[in-house]
């Protein structure tokens, strides 16, 4: 599953302020994502970034 810049994502695992939707802000071998529901910004891993990641909501192109 591929997620760009700008996407909107869903995890398998809710952030612990109970939003479970984030937005894809920078991408390589390191993803930055913010949490939808408090704003907090996340790095991840290649690999633990898609190991967590349910499905693709959203696509802005």
């Amino acid at each position: 599953m591929k997620a760009r810049e700008g996407d909107i994502v869903i995890t398998k695992k809710p952030h612990p302020c109970g939003c479970d939707r984030w937005q894809v802000v920078r991408t390589g071998a390191d993803v930055k994502i913010k949490c939808l529901g408090c704003g907090r910004v996340v790095m991840l891993d290649l690999l633990a970034f898609e190991k967590a990641l349910k499905k693709v909501e959203k696509n802005d192109q």
